[in-house]
């Protein structure tokens, strides 16, 4: 069994910054791409940025110069520091890793942690 526990989601003026950590705990033989996405209320989630294992990092044209992605990767752990932030930044965060669990790769979530930007 495999879980990511998110956390360092809060509340943060226009202009703040935050950092995001997830972890992923259980039955882990290897971890290919770690990504967070995020969901704003009565919109769909979408990409925000991702890494793999080999250390290529991607991020949304919207994010991109103000969110850094970072990985340890003996500790399984992805980060999110956010920079800049605006009140659009607003939205559930949620992290996402694809897992090889036992035998066999299988995509996770985390449960979500609530960013909200204050204006």
């Amino acid at each position: 069994q495999v879980q990511l526990v998110e956390s360092g989601g809060g509340l943060v003026q226009a202009g703040g910054s935050l950092r995001l950590s997830c972890a992923a705990s259980g039955n882990i033989l290897s971890i290919d791409t770690m990504a967070w996405y995020r969901q704003a209320p009565g919109k769909q989630r979408e990409w925000v940025g991702s890494t793999t294992s080999g250390g290529t990092t991607n991020y949304a044209d919207v994010v991109k110069g103000r969110f850094t992605i970072s990985r340890d990767n003996h500790a399984n752990t992805v980060y999110l520091q956010m920079n800049s932030l605006k009140p659009e930044d607003t939205a559930v965060y949620f992290c996402y890793a694809r897992i090889l669990s036992r035998v066999t790769w299988y995509n996770y979530w985390g449960q979500g942690t609530q960013v909200t930007v204050s204006s």
